[in-house]
């Protein structure tokens, strides 16, 4: 500590150092124009720094957007084409296969024609398919035939169809052929 200083000069010793630092912070230290004039400048720096941060956002979200887009156009043309090369080899592939079955079914046939007899076989089933076609269209044709006579002359068909000639009152008949016969009673 010190010792031969009475307080008084500790007093004095102390209000000195403080005097130093008041001058040395006066000189350090900005007056009421200077700070004006700084607090000035930062406010005009933080109001860029905003607008520049607003337009760097800006420009940023319109360059992702631009990459998006891009990103999707990319995409579908990807797909388009991944889509287009896998149709063309699936065709490729069928028409292979197709060509496979036809070349075998064309052996198939030729052994078969070699086996079964060839022309022969092929002209009695000409002739079998013939008379089969033959005996439908005469079966169609004697059925709408019967009926066209039937409707001609309904009064010589109508018994032998399964009818029954009803006489009227006022003098005209008419056939009637029953669809569901009423039960008849035996009394």
């Amino acid at each position: 500590m010190s010792e031969g200083k009475d307080s008084f000069e500790i007093l004095a010793d102390e209000l000195a150092r403080m005097g130093q630092q008041i001058a040395h912070l006066q000189r350090t230290s900005l007056n009421k124009t200077e700070a004006e004039a700084l607090n000035q400048q930062l406010v005009q720096g933080v109001a860029s720094m905003a607008q520049t941060g607003q337009a760097v956002y800006e420009a940023i979200s319109e360059r992702m957007d631009l990459r998006l887009e891009k990103l999707a156009m990319e995409t579908i043309l990807a797909a388009t084409d991944a889509a287009r090369r896998a149709i063309e080899k699936s065709h490729a592939e069928t028409s292979s296969a197709a060509r496979d079955y036809a070349k075998a079914a064309g052996e198939a046939r030729r052994a078969a024609w070699r086996y079964f007899g060839g022309f022969w076989v092929w002209l009695a089933s000409v002739g079998a398919g013939g008379a089969v076609l033959g005996l439908l269209t005469a079966f169609l044709i004697m059925g709408r035939g019967d009926a066209r006579e039937f409707g001609q002359y309904p009064q010589v068909y109508c018994t032998t169809a399964g009818g029954q000639i009803v006489e009227q009152d006022d003098g005209s008949s008419f056939c009637a052929i029953w669809i569901d016969r009423p039960s008849q009673s035996g009394g």
